[in-house]
């Protein structure tokens, strides 16, 4: 016979006894409310080279182009911002809200030398595109072997 093992959340575990806790004393809550994840949240992120550039790829729908802040120092890159939940007035009516909200930070060490004043950015459709040029000294270059 085998037995499966069952991965527990703690934070799921507090937050349904605390939703049995309460029902105990208000019976009219019979369906609990679901929290909102404490959980960072951390934007998924692609990271390419595409011939004499670094392509950095930011899934961030719901957040505003001017809560996004980029900020390169050396070979260091990162994105800072914010999404926020705009329905605040309404949130104790929500029953479910899986959607991460808040302030969120990635940074990552691209690893070569850069062109910092080249880089670019574009925000659309919720996709950061950020093209991190390479300096010219770690661009590949092709060596002629000449003959006696």
């Amino acid at each position: 016979m085998t037995t499966a093992r069952i991965e527990r959340d703690p934070i799921d575990t507090m937050m349904r006894l605390q939703n049995d806790f309460a029902r105990s004393f208000n019976p009219r809550s019979a369906q609990p409310r679901e929290h909102m994840s404490s959980r960072v949240w951390s934007p998924a992120v692609d990271v390419f080279e595409d011939g004499n550039v670094i392509v950095v790829r930011a899934d961030l729908p719901g957040v505003s182009q001017e809560d996004i802040d980029i900020e390169l120092i050396g070979d260091t890159l990162t994105i800072r911002g914010e999404r926020r939940f705009d329905d605040e007035s309404r949130r104790d009516g929500y029953i479910r809200i899986e959607r991460q909200y808040g302030r969120f930070q990635r940074s990552f060490t691209i690893g070569i030398p850069i062109e910092p004043d080249q880089v670019k950015a574009s925000y659309r459709n919720g996709m950061l595109e950020l093209t991190v040029p390479k300096a010219e000294v770690s661009r590949p270059k092709k060596v002629v072997v000449s003959g006696e």
